[in-house]
């Protein structure tokens, strides 16, 4: 079976709104579905994604591991920040043009500085946790990989299999990736997420008015429509 990690990796409920404005997404219940339906079928995943939700990564990371059929990751373009997660979770090929990035995690607050304070405890273990895939993974201690992620590590595909998070390079090797796509696909802002799902809860089905004036709302917010 073949499943595609392409595009931003979103929460199930977020999902929506990208398919809306027909943008590469990929959420855990549509692999996770994929699973289902042949567990005893080797997943080959071909991974192409900036990164997502790390919460989303997470799930289908453990999903993929847990896999009685066996996986088979193949990096195709680039596997960065939670895709990178992804990339862990079993034997992986990668393309000799791709590439791989690996981060500190990230979010935002408001409040005083208890919150502050929290969200940054908070941020600090994410960090751990993403560690711990990498660790199962490169064999790296938590001390070498937290450094990696709090300088923002790219690998080209060489350097990715040095460093243990592939395990060689593709046998049919792929067509060049673009440097700008690896960095233009970006989260949508979750004001947009949910003004759209306030919407969409008002007036469903969305006409093709509110769609033109959700696409303005998102330019204007600094998020980008194709």
């Amino acid at each position: 079976m073949k499943i595609d990690i392409k595009g931003v990796i979103v929460a199930n409920d977020d999902k929506w709104v990208y398919d809306w404005f027909d943008m590469d997404a990929v959420a855990p219940r549509e692999v996770l579905t994929a699973l289902d339906r042949a567990p005893n079928e080797r997943a080959d995943v071909y991974i192409n994604s900036p990164g997502g939700s790390v919460f989303a990564g997470g799930e289908i990371y453990d999903a993929l591991r847990a896999h009685p059929g066996g996986v088979q990751i193949h990096v195709t373009g680039h596997a960065a920040s939670a895709a990178s997660m992804i990339m862990c979770a079993g034997p992986c090929d990668i393309s000799p043009t791709a590439l791989v990035m690996i981060h500190n995690v990230s979010g935002g607050a408001q409040g005083d500085y208890h919150t502050m304070d929290a969200t940054s405890e908070t941020l600090k273990k994410a960090n751990q946790a993403v560690a711990a895939a990498y660790r199962h993974k490169t064999g790296k201690s938590e001390k070498e990989l937290l450094a990696l992620m709090d300088k923002e590590t790219w690998m080209t595909a060489q350097e990715a299999i040095e460093a243990g998070f592939a395990d060689g390079l593709t046998a049919s090797p792929m067509h060049p990736q673009p440097l700008v796509a690896a960095l233009s696909g970006g989260v949508l802002p979750q004001a947009v997420i949910d003004k759209l799902r306030a919407e969409r809860a008002k007036h469903p089905p969305m006409t093709a008015q509110d769609k033109a004036r959700a696409e303005l709302e998102l330019l204007t917010l600094g998020g980008k429509t194709r």
